[in-house]
């Protein structure tokens, strides 16, 4: 990371290693090991950002309930007392819950991740508890007057397009919206859950406390976006909780996760998150693609789908940023794919970065990568020269800065 010249490194602490049990007894051996891993960041020069809880739920707290448990916000507040305790004179940047949404869609909707459950009542009760952990965490964090760092939420946004300007399909983009955008923003930001959200849900949705509600709204210092993609969709009521399905709309690859590359969106999320919720700084936590390599010839890697996907996504966007067009407040970018990642969720079979950590190359040489020359036209490209130390990634809005999965 360091011969990259990364400014940051966001990763996440496992639950599990902290507290073995979910609560009570604290494992100083895990303790040590994140030290270790500060330490080296702060030596290289690079910033740590530290992601409280990335869906690794201790199976001793998914058995008494989990995150529908009434005791749940205070199990993740002394989790995170912990943290900034340990860590709070080292780390400037505290992440309180990465992408609830999937969390709750993924887990609790759809049953595809853990704990594998297919239940709206549930899902509903998770959603809830999840902030109100999150807002626990993050009043915890003031209490603990942890000098010089802020903390804030990280979720996934996507936006939702109508596929047609039929009313059907107009409603379905709305509701795209409210289940996707909204559901996880709107509380943090307003006290309250979106009409269309409790709506759709209809009877396993539950009615929250007043002063519940006003929990949620606990101040954050930013927020951490992890953007990927868009979406058109069109109306089809076979499919819930939304009630709404995607449409195609180009024809460039798709990601190997099935998402379209459709970096212009990027800019209209930021905008819309700041037209809805006020100039609130942000951090892109999470931003990249993931493509098969398996072309790859005398052990060279062509990047040409990669970078272009992160030159649409930064550099072209720089121009509507320049140009006054897009009105946000952009901390920083953090670039997924810096570090290759194996997915296994999807089996091994989704891979992403420049830099390969699993499958038949043990690493990539920096002086292996192959960066194609930008379009012509193009604001800014990504230059590499070969024979040198770093492949140097001009920012326009923030630092370079890289994220990984639970070390």
């Amino acid at each position: 990371m360091r011969a990259l010249g990364l400014a940051a490194y966001r990763f996440s602490v496992a639950w599990g290693r902290v507290f073995p049990e979910g609560t009570g007894r604290v494992n100083n051996a895990g303790l040590a090991f994140y030290d270790r891993l500060v330490d080296g960041l702060l030596e290289a020069g690079i910033t740590p950002m530290l992601t409280l809880f990335h869906w690794d739920l201790p199976s001793a707290l998914e058995d008494k309930g989990g995150w529908r448990h009434a005791d749940m916000p205070k199990w993740f507040a002394d989790l995170a007392s912990v943290l900034y305790e340990r860590f709070g004179s080292r780390v400037p940047l505290w992440c309180t819950i990465n992408e609830p949404w999937v969390i709750v869609d993924a887990g609790y909707v759809h049953g595809v991740n853990a704990p594998g459950v297919r239940d709206w009542h549930q899902a509903t009760r998770v959603a809830h508890g999840l902030l109100r952990s999150h807002a626990a965490a993050v009043r915890r964090f003031r209490e603990a007057r942890v000098r010089d760092a802020r903390i804030g939420l990280v979720v996934n946004l996507a936006p939702h397009h109508p596929a047609s300007p039929s009313p059907a399909d107009v409603a379905a983009a709305a509701r795209g919206n409210a289940y996707f955008n909204e559901q996880f923003l709107d509380p943090v930001f307003f006290g309250h859950y979106p009409a269309l959200v409790r709506e759709m849900y209809g009877d396993a949705w539950p009615e929250h406390p007043d002063h519940e509600l006003r929990e949620l709204t606990e101040p954050i210092d930013f927020l951490g976006i992890n953007w990927y993609t868009g979406y058109d969709v069109h109306d089809d009521p076979s499919q819930g909780p939304q009630r709404c399905v995607e449409v195609p709309v180009t024809h460039e690859p798709r990601m190997t996760t099935g998402w379209e590359v459709r970096p212009e969106l990027l800019v209209e999320t930021l905008t819309w998150v700041t037209a809805r919720y006020g100039r609130v700084p942000i951090y892109i936590t999470e931003n990249g693609a993931a493509f098969d390599d398996e072309h790859a010839v005398n052990g060279t890697i062509e990047l040409g789908t990669i970078v272009g996907n992160l030159r649409g996504n930064v550099f072209d966007n720089r121009h509507f940023v320049g140009s006054g067009t897009a009105s946000f407040s952009s901390e920083g970018i953090v670039l997924t794919f810096t570090i290759g990642t194996f997915d296994a969720l999807a089996s091994g079979s989704s891979h992403g970065g420049v830099i390969a950590v699993a499958g038949p190359r043990k690493f990539v040489e920096l002086d292996q990568l192959t960066i194609p020359p930008a379009p012509t036209g193009a604001p800014r490209r990504a230059r590499h020269t070969p024979g040198s130390p770093s492949i140097r990634i001009p920012m326009p809005i923030g630092k370079n800065t890289s994220t990984a999965s639970k070390m």
